[in-house]
């Protein structure tokens, strides 16, 4: 009899949580499957080592940036406005996976680093026909990575200005009007 697919994801919740939280030297299998409700063998079962748990989020990553890119895609404010609003982060599943795939770049995970360049690029693919040239793309993903770093700062000790309602309105009209076509 098979495990359910859901065991699996909370393994993988529990591997991230621990990255996120503690950092990569943290996330052991002991921990994860502590961390999971698990035993080790129920661990095992869905992933052999931990090369393979952090395959999982790394897989994990790309269907969730995947999916973020077709909603991209399809948003009513078009995509520029998506990006942005976006990037504030909500600890929505994408945020975590981003977060965890980034602590495993942060501990020499060559295979992490790679995906977190190819996401970039994915997103920049996407909004590459929305712009007007390179230097319009770069605007919107550095306004957006400026968004993604002081939405991070505002939860600890340093602030930063995350945009808001009409804050954020007024800050997407100006990027779309120096970005679009």
């Amino acid at each position: 009899m098979s495990r359910p697919p859901h065991a699996r994801e909370s393994v993988l919740d529990a591997f991230e949580a621990i990255l996120i939280e503690d950092g990569e030297r943290s996330a052991t299998m002991d921990a994860t499957a502590r961390a999971a409700g698990v035993s080790k063998g129920g661990l095992l079962y869905h992933f052999g080592s931990k090369d393979a748990l952090e395959r999982g989020v790394i897989e994990r990553l790309d269907l969730l940036v995947s999916d973020d890119i077709t909603q991209m895609s399809s948003a009513p404010d078009g995509p520029i406005s998506y990006f942005l609003r976006s990037s504030i982060m909500q600890n929505d599943p994408l945020d975590r996976a981003i977060l965890a795939t980034s602590r495993l770049a942060q501990g020499g995970n060559a295979a992490a680093s790679t995906a977190l360049r190819e996401v970039r690029e994915r997103w920049g693919d996407a909004l590459r026909p929305h712009t007007r040239d390179a230097a319009s793309l770069d605007l919107v993903m550095l306004v957006s990575d400026g968004l993604y770093f002081n939405n991070a700062l505002a939860g600890g000790s340093i602030p930063g200005p995350v945009p808001r309602g009409p804050e954020m309105d007024a800050l997407i009209a100006l990027v779309e009007r120096a970005a679009k076509r």
